[in-house]
């Protein structure tokens, strides 16, 4: 059964959020943004694309959370490379705090293939104006221990992938119908941006169609980095182990805090810490 929550932003639908997707083990089944919208209507998200059907739309996902692959796909195994492996787990959500037209609140476990929960987590999402041609998203998310152990996350890079494949994390499959443009205030080019530590990066696409869209995020953690793609696909990512394995402390929550400004038409770099100037608090 695939249940979808939807965002508003005066009145506009921005964003469903799909809840309990019917996928394929192998996918990684776990809640996700898709469409996510401009207030115009532009479409700014992909999910199940071709090329990796495991991408879907924005979402939370790790593709290592003690040994268990939570983002889809093959397993990237030291030594051997990317491998199919019977490791696939599951995001669920388990239960509502709260549902409003700008916000949603609830409950999720990250478990094994077999079950066993591994994470617990809290997911706030919530979606204010920014001015008459965008809005903010925000995904507040506290995750904490299930296991009574500390929880490991690793990525590809942290097992032995060479070349900055340092994905899992918040994780943003735009859509786009030729290379998008990626910058940050102090570089450009996704060989530039990607592995970085700066405090915002934006994306600017046009969507099939021809509708211009700008993406500005925010929101790394103190360990995280920028994962970005440009060339073999349009994705932005607040990856928790980009060079190194991060830690869910037994007692200790992480807490994330990404937030999004969706804006139509292509922004020029000068405008944007203007724009992020007026993010709600």
């Amino acid at each position: 059964m695939t249940d979808a929550e939807r965002l508003t932003v005066a009145g506009v639908e921005v964003a469903r959020y799909v809840l309990r997707p019917d996928l394929d083990p192998r996918h990684g089944p776990r809640p996700y943004l898709h469409p996510v919208r401009t207030r115009a209507g532009v479409p700014v998200t992909d999910a199940l694309p071709a090329d990796h059907v495991w991408h879907l739309g924005a979402s939370l996902a790790v593709p290592d959370v003690d040994g268990a692959n939570l983002w889809g796909g093959r397993t990237y195994v030291r030594g051997s490379g990317y491998t199919w492996r019977d490791d696939h787990g599951v995001i669920a959500h388990t239960a509502w705090r709260e549902r409003a037209a700008d916000r949603l609140d609830h409950d999720l476990r990250w478990h094994d293939r077999d079950g066993r929960p591994l994470l617990r987590e809290r997911r706030r999402l919530t979606a204010a104006p920014a001015g008459d041609d965008g809005w903010w998203l925000t995904l507040s998310s506290t995750l904490a221990s299930a296991t009574g152990a500390d929880v490991h996350l690793g990525s590809p890079a942290t097992n032995g992938r060479p070349g900055g494949a340092g994905y899992g994390g918040f994780f943003w499959r735009a859509v786009a119908d030729a290379e998008p443009h990626v910058f940050t205030g102090e570089a450009t080019g996704e060989e530039a941006v990607n592995g970085s530590a700066a405090p915002w990066l934006a994306l600017t696409g046009t969507a099939p169609g021809g509708g211009a869209y700008t993406l500005v995020f925010g929101g790394l953690g103190p360990r995280d980095r920028w994962f970005v793609r440009t060339a073999m696909y349009p994705g932005v990512c607040v990856a928790y182990a980009f060079d190194r394995p991060a830690v869910v402390a037994a007692g200790v929550p992480r807490r994330n805090r990404h937030r999004v400004l969706v804006v139509d038409g292509h922004l020029d770099p000068a405008a944007v810490p203007a724009r992020l100037a007026e993010a709600p608090s």
